[in-house]
């Protein structure tokens, strides 16, 4: 079972970026597509972007395209998601995921 951590969630005015991180454990992390999730109060977790583990072949959410970018780093076995132009319906908990494998999540808040 592959560890992920993710880092880099907070609070930021509507129109502000972040960045997240998601650190993983595990020898096949370049192999593996990893992807972003975010599950917001009252609401299911929803799929917000992937990128695949060769190729670096991405595909979003359409209410994220343009606006977020998911990248990674196979010789760090990191993933990111740089978040720009946030709106404060993108308030959720944010989650890393590798086939079964979840992080922990980080709170990302948009105030308006």
């Amino acid at each position: 079972q592959v560890q992920l951590v993710e880092s880099g969630g907070g609070l930021v005015q509507a129109g502000g970026s972040l960045r997240l991180s998601c650190a993983a454990s595990g020898r096949t992390f370049s192999a593996r597509a990893m992807s972003w999730f975010r599950q917001a109060p009252g609401k299911e977790r929803q799929f917000v972007a992937t990128i695949s583990g060769n190729t670096f072949s991405t595909l979003y959410a359409d209410s994220v395209k343009g606006r977020f970018t998911i990248s990674r780093d196979n010789v760090k076995n990191t993933v990111y998601l740089q978040m720009n132009s946030l709106k404060p319906e993108d308030t959720a908990v944010y989650y890393c995921n590798q086939g079964t494998s979840w992080g922990q999540g980080t709170q990302v808040t948009v105030s308006s």
